[in-house]
């Protein structure tokens, strides 16, 4: 017999014992009608408070017969983290909501905070709140994370100029390939269930916040987005809001490698495939960036030009205009 939800008070305290990390920013934090927050100048520097908020719904982000319930905690937290990131910040605190079926197992939902509360501590980010309700159908998961960065120094996406050349980090199209593979499965009727250990871009991707930071501390950004949407839809949101651009080179784009055997996925998964969470930047033509940043490889794959236009270019300097095909909720067709 499968055990079902238990009541949401003790929901809340079960998930409240498993959060331990206690940031020195949060005052108080579970347990009040408001979590408390002190942010202090680090360094000598003022701060600046950073606030995001994502989605995780099911049917959407994940489903419960393709994704282990550690993995959607995971990527649920991931997503905000990446958001810290992009901007050159460092996490400082979690606020979580969950919408939960009636019906649904105890133990995936210990499974979820697991998966969340092991990357949170990984960050020092304190789970310091939220809220809690029955859905009618499905889990929906709000995940609110807020960080600091120093006083005026947010990576911005408006920031680009025309001759900034264009930074890369990682692999893309790791996450779209596994989507990809399990969608295939699902035609022809499979039971078969992939491998998250073949698949860690797309089970449980790695919030780049180290290599931001240092881009932001060394100076080296001029603008930069993190690869949620896919590159063609990020790399448009920076030129959008720089008024500007870009000219990317197809041979140079690092693509991931994934399965058993590894293969590299296709190019058309780097271009349009979100959810890999690497760091997508422009950076000033005078500025040199190393090939690896805290033990993440960096590769150049363009640069910004004054038409506001994308093409992406072969070897052969032929090319075509890049039209963005990453994800967007409610896009027609």
């Amino acid at each position: 017999m499968v055990a079902v939800l238990i009541s949401e008070k003790a929901l809340i305290e079960q998930i409240r014992r498993m959060a331990k990390t206690a940031n020195p920013a949060v005052q108080t934090g579970i347990g009040d009608d408001c979590a408390v927050l002190r942010f202090l100048p680090r360094r000598g520097q003022l701060t600046e408070t950073l606030v995001t908020t994502d989605f995780t719904l099911e049917g959407i982000h994940f489903r419960r017969d393709w994704h282990p319930a550690e993995s959607v905690g995971h990527r649920c937290l991931a997503r905000g983290l990446s958001d810290i990131a992009a901007m050159g910040g460092e996490p400082v605190a979690a606020f979580l909501s969950l919408a939960l079926p009636r019906d649904l197992p105890q133990a995936w939902v210990g499974r979820f905070a697991r998966g969340l509360i092991s990357l949170a501590e990984r960050y020092s980010v304190t789970l310091a709140g939220g809220d809690m309700a029955e859905s009618p159908n499905g889990i929906l998961a709000d995940i609110v994370v807020v960080g600091t960065v120093p006083k005026g120094k947010a990576m911005l996406r408006s920031r680009a100029r025309p001759g900034d050349r264009i930074y890369v980090s990682g692999e893309l199209g790791g996450s779209a390939a596994a989507v990809w593979v399990m969608r295939k499965e699902m035609r022809k009727k499979s039971k078969r269930t992939l491998n998250p250990r073949h698949y860690p871009r797309h089970f449980f991707p790695e919030p780049r916040i180290e290599l931001g930071r240092i881009l932001r501390e060394k100076g080296l950004v001029s603008a930069m987005i993190d690869t949620s949407d896919g590159l063609s839809t990020d790399l448009a949101h920076i030129c959008e809001e720089s008024g500007v651009g870009a000219e990317l080179q197809a041979e140079v784009i690092p693509r991931a490698c994934v399965g058993k055997p590894a293969r590299e996925v296709d190019l058309q998964f780097a271009l349009h495939g979100g959810e890999d969470y690497e760091l997508l930047f422009t950076s000033r033509p005078g500025k040199r960036i190393p090939s690896r940043i805290a033990g993440v490889p960096i590769t150049h794959i363009g640069q910004i030009t004054r038409q506001r236009k994308i093409f992406l270019r072969n070897r052969g300097g032929v090319g075509y205009e890049l039209q963005p095909q990453g994800w967007e909720h409610f896009r027609r067709g």
